[in-house]
């Protein structure tokens, strides 16, 4: 039976004994009931929310997201452009964990109604990507889970692994949904700073003076960790008219390298939702679950048996300009060295005075390599006619794959004519015969530069 506003007002004063409650209202959060939920109105003028856990999961889940609330400093909370709310007192009631918060005013918006173009979709996907950009450390330092992509990738296995076990799953999606979890493509991302699978309604919004929506609170902290940035876009999946927007906006938001696979790992956890919920109907020996969650993956299986499981998504050229320009001023002064080894400060000192100096040698040197003229040049031979092995040849990856230096920079540019085509290897006919000496020194000199020798 769920708790009285009155009660959960009382609870108020258990928490914050310093207030005076002038007003209660109850708060409907359209949600599971997970929780029993009131506005309290106090003395000071201020509007608290009071939660109380029905079960022993959900206050688990409550102790946690108290956690993660106290984990968002005045510093993180500093570079968020919305409300996280406070965290101003806790209590027991009937030995439940018990939260007085602030209350984020606002309206809220459920996914199936998120439309399309500029407004909610595109506020909800950058709100999205702020958070994932928060630095690690905030989750590290507050002791929440952090999962490498190999680790969210096991999970999502252990989830089919028991819902494959119930012999309740249709086969269309045990193969849909193997065939995803076995493409290493899609498993490639970079984990951030996560939410744990938040939907449009953890936010609220409101509108600016152009009757904009903009979001100016989120209200669910309790799934925050490090894991796929996917596992906060699956709600897409239930909001088609809206997902391209999300996912363009998402990626414009975003200061980190552009994820080609986001949106079919989004959707992959979309769909495993209903493997969990038969998997939890069957934990709980709820046969009334079990049906439900039966006639969910029948409905799906009917729906994308005949998809394909997996569309590899390719980086382009704008891609990649498009995260270049996303980087903050001055990106130029990252530290880039290697982290993962260690130096002997004198030691490499050392090694690089050595190396100076036998730069400054060479310097002097006779065959010391000096700017060459290539432009009438078609290839390079040996005296005997066979192709010098230090010219460039046919590439296997076709004519616009050139070969590189060993430091990686490509070499294509100078071996190619005036019009940009890979000059000829074959051997000079005996009208292109050359001065000896010239043809010589030249060819030395290119395989210097190139390293061939």
């Amino acid at each position: 039976m769920a708790r009285s506003p009155l009660t959960l007002a009382a609870s108020v004063t258990s928490a914050l004994p310093r207030v005076v409650v002038t007003g209660v209202g109850s708060l409907s959060e359209g949600t599971s009931g997970r929780y029993d939920s009131a506005i309290a109105e106090l003395d000071d003028g201020r509007r608290v929310v009071v939660r109380v856990p029905v079960d022993a999961e959900a206050d688990a889940d409550l102790a946690t997201e108290a956690r993660a609330l106290r984990s968002l400093t005045a510093g993180v909370r500093g570079v968020l452009p919305f409300g996280a709310p406070d965290v101003l007192g806790e209590t027991r009631v009937d030995s439940r964990l018990t939260l007085v918060q602030t209350l984020l005013p606002g309206y809220r918006v459920d996914a199936a109604h998120v439309p399309a173009g500029r407004g909610v979709a595109t506020a909800l996907a950058t709100a999205t990507a702020q958070v994932h950009d928060l630095p690690v450390t905030v989750v590290r330092d507050a002791g929440l889970p952090m999962l490498s992509a190999e680790q969210v990738r096991a999970e999502a296995e252990r989830l089919l692994d028991a819902a494959e076990a119930t012999g309740l799953l249709p086969f269309g999606l045990l193969r849909r949904w193997s065939t995803a979890l076995g493409s290493d493509p899609l498993w490639r991302f970079e984990t951030t700073v996560v939410l744990g699978g938040v939907d449009p309604a953890s936010f609220v919004f409101e509108d600016d003076d152009q009757g904009v929506p903009q979001v100016t609170g989120l209200l669910s902290w309790g799934g925050l960790g490090v894991g796929d940035p996917a596992i906060d876009l699956r709600w897409t999946a239930s909001a088609p008219v809206a997902r391209d927007d999300v996912f363009d906006a998402y990626a414009r938001a975003s200061h980190r390298a552009p994820d080609a696979q986001i949106a079919e790992r989004a959707r992959l956890y979309a769909e495993l939702e209903f493997a969990r919920w038969l998997v939890h109907g069957q934990t709980v020996r709820s046969e009334e679950i079990v049906a439900d969650a039966i006639s969910l993956l029948t409905s799906l299986d009917d729906t994308m048996r005949d998809q394909p499981a997996v569309v590899h998504g390719t980086t382009t050229a704008d891609d990649a300009i498009a995260a270049s320009e996303r980087l903050p001023r001055g990106a130029g002064a990252i530290d880039t060295s290697m982290h993962t080894d260690t130096f002997d400060p004198e030691t490499l000192a050392g090694f690089l005075a050595d190396e100076e100096a036998r730069t400054e040698g060479r310097e002097n040197e006779p065959d010391a390599t000096v700017p060459i003229d290539l432009s009438e040049w078609s290839g390079l031979t040996f005296d005997d006619g066979r192709p010098d092995a230090g010219a460039p040849g046919p590439s296997a990856a076709g004519d616009d794959a050139g070969a590189r230096r060993a430091d990686g920079s490509p070499i294509d540019d100078a071996r190619r004519g005036d019009d940009g085509a890979r000059p000829s290897t074959a051997v000079h006919s005996e009208g292109d015969a050359r001065d000896d000496e010239l043809d010589s020194a030249a060819r030395n000199a290119l395989r210097r530069w190139t390293g061939t020798v």
